[in-house]
């Protein structure tokens, strides 16, 4: 179903944009916002990044029939090493630079505003929904509790991933939970189960136990899977698709416990 336009004079008559960072929120084209669609249909040239999270109910070419323009795909190395293209259109022309969740969230897009700044190039920030908030409405642990996040990349060749649990480490000495963010590659997207492989052999290997996860699977579509257990239980049950994102739990409140117990199988 196609988005219905709404003008909103404020922007039109009032704002000059020219790099306007929207956020298509987590999971299909429908997560957008009304502002959000404004600004694509207003836009001389449309990016969408597609390297620090992907909107799995959707693909590129379902965005340009729903926009009626072309939108050009940026990989990493397009944003933090060479983003001049970018910002030379945005000199002169009205950007829209898309990225899935809330733009804001990923440093990388941080960077880009303030060399946007450093040019004069006026920007706005137009926020969609994030993991970050979703992940406490579908575990029910209270978003206050959360510490630092750490991601869980594929391991390479001579080299294992240990940051990570260091993080997860300082965060259940001081009672705090934890988000862990699964690493997404060109073609091929981390899972629970092997993240929480990584972990645990790690844990092994330090002695500090991880003694609960909770896995969560397509955040922002109509059936989520959200699963909380031990690695076993983790490395055992089924998610499905992507996109899958981790959390480890600190200490439960009453109220978390419950909330696991009754939405997430604990």
């Amino acid at each position: 179903m196609r988005v219905p336009s709404f003008s909103v004079p404020e922007y039109s008559s009032v704002v000059i944009t020219m790099l306007t960072f929207v956020g298509l929120g987590l999971y299909d084209l429908d997560d957008i916002s009304v502002k959000g669609v404004q600004a694509i249909a207003a836009a001389d040239t449309v990016y969408l990044e597609s390297y620090t999270s992907r909107l799995m109910g959707t693909t590129p070419a379902a965005m340009e029939e729903r926009y009626g323009k072309p939108v050009q795909i940026l990989k990493r190395e397009d944003v933090e090493q060479h983003p001049e293209p970018i910002l030379a259109q945005a000199v002169n022309g009205d950007v829209v630079f898309l990225t899935g969740g809330d733009p804001m969230v990923s440093t990388t897009h941080a960077d880009i505003r303030i060399r946007a700044a450093e040019q004069s190039i006026p920007t706005r920030i137009i926020h969609g929904a994030s993991i970050a908030s979703a992940v406490s409405g579908l575990s029910g642990l209270q978003n206050y509790r959360f510490g630092k996040s750490c991601s869980v990349p594929y391991p390479a060749k001579n080299w294992f991933p240990r940051t990570p649990f260091e993080t997860i480490r300082m965060n259940l000495a001081a009672d705090l939970h934890t988000i862990v963010f699964l690493d997404i590659q060109e073609n091929r997207y981390m899972q629970v189960r092997e993240a929480v492989e990584i972990l645990q052999q790690l844990s092994d290997e330090e002695g500090v136990a991880i003694p609960l996860y909770v896995g969560i699977a397509r955040a922002g579509s109509s059936a989520p899977v959200v699963i909380a257990g031990n690695a076993e239980k983790m490395l055992q049950a089924d998610f499905g698709p992507p996109l899958h994102i981790l959390v480890v739990p600190a200490g439960l409140h009453p109220v978390e416990e419950e909330y696991l117990r009754i939405f997430a199988d604990l």
